[in-house]
C-alpha cells in the first residue's frame, strides 16, 4: 500500500512537470482591453425604447398600437441577444460540484 502511493505520487509529479515548463517557455498572450461603452446599435435600440415610452397612446388606434408592441418585443429580442454572458444549466452546475467533491 505504501508503495502504491509512492507510484501513484511520482507518477502525478512526472506528468505535472513538463507541462509546466512547456507552459513558461510559451510567451502570454495579451487580452484586449475590455471596454464598458455600449455599441451604437445598442444605444440605439434603447434610445427608441425610450422614444416609445414617452409616447402619447391614448390617440392611437389599435393597429398602430399593436405595430408598437411588435416593435417592442422585437428590439427587446435583439437586446437579450447582443447581451454577453454565461449561462449554466442546474444539470452542468450539479455535475461540477459532484466534481468538485469527488477530487477533492
Amino acid at each position: 500500500m505504501k508503495n502504491l502511493r509512492i507510484y501513484l505520487m511520482m507518477m502525478v509529479l512526472s506528468i505535472s512537470i513538463p507541462t509546466t515548463i512547456t507552459a513558461a517557455e510559451k510567451t502570454p498572450i495579451e487580452a484586449p482591453a475590455k471596454t464598458n461603452e455600449m455599441p451604437i446599435e445598442v444605444k440605439n435600440m434603447l434610445n427608441r425604447l425610450e422614444e416609445i415610452k414617452k409616447m402619447d397612446k391614448s390617440n392611437m388606434s389599435r393597429s398602430e398600437k399593436k405595430e408598437l408592441r411588435k416593435e417592442v418585443k422585437t428590439i427587446k429580442k435583439n437586446l437579450k441577444a447582443t447581451s454577453n454572458g454565461i449561462y449554466l444549466s442546474i444539470g452542468a452546475i450539479i455535475i461540477i460540484i459532484l466534481l468538485l467533491i469527488l477530487l477533492l
